[in-house]
């Protein structure tokens, strides 16, 4: 008979092991091999068979067990000292609190997914796993974050395989009492009611959701769940999964996670007294409807009208940008969301048709009938990013339209390269060999140890890390086979499947047509060779997800499985079913070169790859995400992109024999080079002494920190102390705008330029502009130069301010400067004049420039004597 409810219950633990506890409700845990171990003290064979779970462990483990524990010496001193370094880590001052001297007071970082642990199983794939590693690397500086979400009942999909190798999709129940979260409840007694938050929806509808918190370290993680009885059923199933549903469930979700996140952080923030955040940041545009419900919060608490509540939310906002094409944003039929914004639903201080402005695509090739929630999320933030230096510059490129005035290297859109959190991803064998201390992980002195270690150890301990991933790869193959209606007998080839002593690549993403799954198929006999070469074979190991919707994606799949069916390669070449952090953890340590090899430039960053390298694999990529960026040979391999030819198949077996070159010619010859292959290891040394510090997520949060994260604290804090900054900025962008069409150059003249320009000489730039009815101080003339390319425009412009030199009757002005010719061959220049105001954090933040006027216009006007 089927339950009509189920709930999970958690033992009473004898008083002695309360901190048992303690250790597990702080996910630190999941990065901290010494808590792990005594868990795994425990009972290791129960540890191991609940999959490093310890809320499950706690659960099963015999009451007799615990009570043999609790009256064990040993163990007790072993928990006690595992509960004082927890309390510690929590509480001391940290790199923030230290080095950066607490800047910002409090940061609310909003991701519609957060991959944390296994456990925890509330992503799909890079953004949530960026997400966590975000979260952890902020606890370990002592930035003081905290993280919003949504807490999906049935989380992202499990993956098998049928038969033929077909994607098949189910969605388990995710029980919140099991799980090592809490409820966030309105006071201290036990019973206290769970504090809520609610939406008004159309038609009187109300979406309500309780708050679940997983502490991550000194990180608060703040989850909402409408799954409660005081919603309708339609409202329940609002996070009933991630990324699933129709286009207005869709929406639901996004509204929930935005203005329902805001006010989950007030309600968590009025409970605990934890600081309230002056910084928000919105990781991609899912979340992008928080900077809306706080203009919603400023209008209806301080009377703010919706000009000056949009310049306070600006000043405190950032906004990341990960995707790299236009095919990858929310985008909502406008209709929808003037449904969900009406006054009725969200109150008459924002207005519907401010809100429709703020996700319309008003540029030249943009689609009347759409919001759009990234294009909502750069006009929200005062200050964006995209997540390496190539795909700053694609964003800077797919996002110009927002600033027609401005050629795309103007486009206030910078780069923050990801990280990856260094005590969730390295073996812990690779960790002793680095002597990378946990405690230490926010320094990049860490890998120093390494300089200590022998070849010979170093290629000993990658063996070891090989053959564990390959027992965990084996036991894996063998239950997908099982799932897809193999018998054991059928299934004894499985025991003999990869070797520890073949070179090992790996190879796992999700699975979207870009990044290429099937690329090393294009020639499958030249595959086969490599695998079956009876000197120098290579082995492959194979995992990613493709989205439910996703058919071609499928599709490419059960290629891959099919090849990998074969019985004369299936010992060389797997693919394993549900990629997912269980999955990933043995994986980077047990490969020995990491594949990489999308679509160039669609990979916005890929961190998959950093963190095979920071466990001594190479890398062997396109030059695509950060791999474009820190490339280096002692690193690993390039492979060639024939990026500019059109003809798609084409470059896919022009790129695919590339690869199979630089596999035969170079990276298999220099593997199997000696029996222990010093060049190799030279590479591998290289590798985690000089790209690991780079890589680290605690670099990338500390550049967030000093880079985006200050800035805005200081905006938000100059426009927010009596909001008459807000009013004064807000009025003057008013004036500005209004006035602009007047703004002219009307002449510009080089002066010691000389018959034949040479390279050092410094030359005075004279230029006259026409202000209209604006001041001076309202704006900046700036001369751009550099050189030309054959259309005359300047590539790569170095800018310098021209001075306010002398005034004229009407308005004009002379200003003056300098440049010099610092490099040769075609030069050209321009001068233009932008809006200027301190509260500004980049010139091109109105979308408006000026440039000289046309000489051959009849209405230029004459020039002052």
């Amino acid at each position: 008979m089927r339950a009509i409810r189920r709930f999970s219950v958690r033992p009473v633990l004898p008083e002695p092991l309360t901190g048992l506890g303690t250790l597990v409700n702080n996910l630190r845990w999941a990065w901290h091999p010494e808590t792990q171990d005594v868990f795994e003290a425990v009972d290791p064979q129960l540890w191991r068979s609940t999959g490093g779970d310890p809320v499950r462990l706690l659960g099963e483990v015999p009451a007799a067990r615990l009570d043999e524990l609790a009256g064990d010496p040993a163990f007790l001193r072993r928990l006690e000292l595992a509960v004082s370094d927890l309390n510690g880590y929590v509480s001391d001052a940290r790199w923030f609190q230290s080095e950066a001297g607490s800047p910002v007071s409090g940061v609310a970082y909003f991701s519609p997914e957060f991959g944390i642990t296994h456990v925890l199983p509330q992503y799909s794939g890079g953004l949530g796993i960026l997400a966590g590693d975000h979260l952890k690397a902020a606890s370990d500086l002592g930035v003081p974050l905290i993280g919003v979400g949504l807490l999906y009942r049935h989380g992202y999909f499990a993956q098998s395989l049928n038969r033929e190798g077909w994607q098949q999709e189910r969605y388990p129940l995710v029980d919140p009492d099991g799980l090592p979260i809490s409820l966030l409840r309105d006071g201290s007694e036990t019973n206290a009611a769970p504090a809520t938050i609610s939406l008004t929806l159309p038609d009187e509808r109300e979406l309500r959701a309780q708050i679940w918190v997983a502490q991550v370290g000194r990180v608060p993680l703040l989850m909402l769940d409408s799954d409660i009885e005081e919603n309708e059923p339609a409202e329940r199933e609002v996070t009933d999964r991630l990324y699933g549903g129709t286009t207005e469930h869709r929406l639901l979700q996004e509204l929930l996670l935005g203005v329902g996140g805001v006010r989950a952080v007030r309600e968590f923030c009025r409970i605990t007294g934890h600081a309230a955040p002056e910084v928000f940041h919105t990781n991609e545009g899912h979340a992008g409807f928080l900077g809306v419900e706080r203009i919603r919060e400023l209008a209806a608490d301080k009377g703010l009208d919706f000009d000056t509540a949009l310049e306070v939310n600006r000043g405190g906002t950032v906004f990341t940008t990960h995707t790299p094409v236009p095919a990858g944003i929310d985008r909502f039929p406008v209709e929808l969301i003037q449904q969900h914004f009406s006054a009725d639903a969200f109150g008459e201080g924002v207005p519907i048709d401010r809100i429709l402005q703020l996700g319309a695509e008003d540029f030249e090739g943009g689609d009347p009938g759409v919001f759009n929630m990234a294009i909502m999320g750069l006009r929200l933030a005062q200050r964006a990013n995209g997540v390496s230096k190539l795909h700053g510059l694609v964003s800077r490129g797919m996002f110009a339209g927002l600033w027609p005035s401005f050629d795309s290297t103007d486009v206030p859109i910078s780069s923050i390269t990801n990280g990856v959190h260094a005590p969730t991803w390295v073996a812990r064998e690779i960790s002793q060999l680095t002597l990378a201390a946990t405690d230490r992980s926010e320094s990049e002195d860490i890998f120093d140890g390494l300089d200590k270690t022998t070849d010979a150890q170093i290629w000993e301990t990658k063996r070891i890390l090989r053959q564990r991933f390959i027992d965990d790869t084996r036991s894996r193959v063998r239950q997908s086979w099982i799932n897809r209606g193999a018998s054991e007998a059928e299934l004894g080839w499985v025991d003999e499947i990869l070797d520890p002593d073949v070179l090992t690549m790996g190879f796992a993403r999700r699975v979207p047509s870009y990044k290429r799954l099937t690329l090393m198929l294009r020639d499958p006999a030249r595959l086969k060779a490599m695998l079956l070469h009876p000197q120098r074979p290579i082995q492959i190991v194979i995992a990613g997800k493709s989205h439910p919707h996703d058919e071609g994606g499928k599709k490419l799949i059960q290629e891959m499985v099919r090849f990998a069916d074969d019985p004369e390669v299936r010992h060389r070449i797997v693919f394993v079913p549900d990629y997912d952090i269980a999955l990933a953890q043995p994986m980077y340590p047990g490969c020995d070169v990491w594949l990489n090899n999308p679509l160039r430039p669609y990979e916005a960053c890929g961190t998959s790859g950093m963190k095979a390298a920071l466990n001594g694999a190479l890398n062997l990529s396109i030059r695509d995400g950060w791999w474009d960026e820190w490339y280096d040979d002692e690193f690993g391999w390039a492979i060639p992109s024939a990026e500019g030819i059109e003809d798609t198949d084409r470059r896919d077996d022009l790129e695919a024999h590339a690869l199979y070159d630089l596999i035969e010619k170079q990276v298999a010859p220099r593997f199997y080079d000696g029996e222990v292959p010093g060049r190799w290891i030279e590479m591998l040394r290289h590798t985690i002494k000089e790209l690991g510090p780079k890589v680290l997520a605690t670099r990338m949060v500390r550049d967030y920190v000093e880079q985006l994260y200050v800035p805005a604290a200081l905006s938000s804090r100059a426009l927010n102390a009596t909001y008459d900054g807000a009013r004064e900025l807000a009025a003057w962008k008013k004036k500005v705008r209004a006035a602009w069409s007047a703004i002219r150059v009307d002449h510009v003249e080089l002066q010691g330029l000389g018959d034949v320009p040479q390279l050092g000489t410094t030359v005075g730039v004279r230029a006259f502009a026409a202000l209209g009815d604006l001041e001076p101080a309202d704006i900046c003339v700036e001369v751009l130069h550099g050189r030309v390319d054959a259309n005359d425009e300047i590539t790569d412009p170095v800018r310098a301010t021209l001075s306010l030199a002398e005034t004229y009757e009407g308005n004009r002005h002379r200003y003056e400067g300098e440049l010099k010719l610092d490099r040769t061959g075609p030069f050209g220049y321009t001068v233009r004049v932008v809006p200027n105001h301190k509260a500004l954090a980049s010139p091109a933040e109105l979308g408006l420039a000026a440039g000289p006027s046309d000489p051959d216009d009849p209405s230029a006007p004459d020039l002052p004597a």
